[in-house]
């Protein structure tokens, strides 16, 4: 395989005509019934590509349906408080998504009469919203032959087509590629494959669509190594009373997760009650062993009694919300 090429293959126009049709009649076929594509409303398009962010399908189910019963239009949405946002959004993790989107749905009822932009210029002119959530979209919503190109899409693309692009080369190849007719069923089609069939690791060739059509046929790509994990651990107090748990809420310039509640965490050494439950928590390269302890914060910790009612309505980090329905307060 040819390594950090610049250019596109020759036959390239070639393989897009005889790789489109058979790629969206599997796709008809053999795509996930997923709630986000029953219809083609940008604001559900919108929801889904943001919530998918760094983030599995299986993880975004339960809370894109949560997300949009309490919030069934982008105007809903910009209405509400950022803490109300943040907290159905806990649980998912990178919550800068949510304030971006928070941000972008006020923006487009006060500045655009509650209407998305159609095309890619004007979709990213919105606060969170890059290249590829664009193109995504404005090919899936609108019908703008604008092809998208994410981490499963360049490693189909890279096997189909033999060639190492990266890049701007990529996003060149992945538009040839596309059908004009179906901009957007070709590029979740696209996406589909490399989700379900052209795997990172073991890709399934007997059954992929495109397989005759194929430059490598599962081979000549070596999968990216993974970054090396950290490891870390960390203890929590699980104080509760009269129908009340003791949360802190992080400073509003924290640089991470900042006006989130969580448990008050305890130095390590520093015990002050016995040990209730142990779990294990990974955050992008950590994996954290998470040890809570039945018993009061340290002294000096500025936090606040909430009932339990209450609770579900903040916006939890994602730990604290694992803690809290682990030790079954929530």
């Amino acid at each position: 395989m040819k390594a950090d090429s610049r250019k596109l293959p020759a036959d390239l126009p070639r393989r897009a005509f005889l790789s489109r049709r058979r790629l969206l009649v599997w796709y008809d076929s053999h795509r996930r019934d997923l709630p986000w594509r029953h219809d083609r409303d940008p604001y559900h398009v919108w929801l889904s590509e943001i919530m998918l962010q760094q983030t599995r399908v299986t993880a975004v189910l339960g809370h894109y349906r949560r997300f949009l019963q309490r919030f069934p239009t982008v105007e809903k949405l910009a209405a509400a408080r950022e803490s109300s946002v943040l907290a159905v959004w806990s649980g998912l993790g990178y919550y800068r998504r949510a304030r971006m989107l928070h941000t972008a749905a006020k923006k487009i009822v006060r500045e655009l009469a509650g209407k998305f932009p159609h095309s890619v210029e004007g979709l990213r002119a919105l606060p969170g919203i890059g290249r590829y959530t664009a193109a995504a979209i404005a090919s899936i919503a609108f019908g703008e032959p604008a092809a998208v190109v994410d981490g499963n899409v360049e490693r189909a693309l890279q096997r189909l087509l033999g060639e190492n692009l990266r890049a701007e080369p990529m996003w060149q190849a992945a538009q040839e590629l596309l059908s004009p007719e179906r901009p957007g069923d070709f590029n979740q089609a696209m996406m589909e494959l490399g989700a379900t069939v052209c795997l990172p690791r073991a890709p399934m060739c007997l059954v992929c669509p495109v397989f005759d059509f194929c430059a490598t046929r599962g081979e000549g790509l070596k999968p990216r190594k993974s970054p090396p994990q950290n490891k870390r651990e960390v203890h929590y107090a699980l104080h509760h009373r009269n129908g009340s748990v003791f949360l802190v809420k992080r400073k509003k310039d924290a640089s991470l997760m900042p006006d989130m509640w969580e448990l008050p965490e305890i130095p390590r050494g520093n015990g002050v009650g016995e040990s209730c439950l142990t779990l294990r928590h990974s955050i992008t390269v950590t994996d954290y062993v998470v040890r809570v302890l039945q018993g009061p914060a340290p002294n000096g910790s500025d936090g606040q009694w909430v009932p339990k009612g209450r609770i579900p309505t903040l916006p939890l980090t994602g730990l604290a919300r694992k803690i809290l329905r682990a030790a079954q307060v929530i």
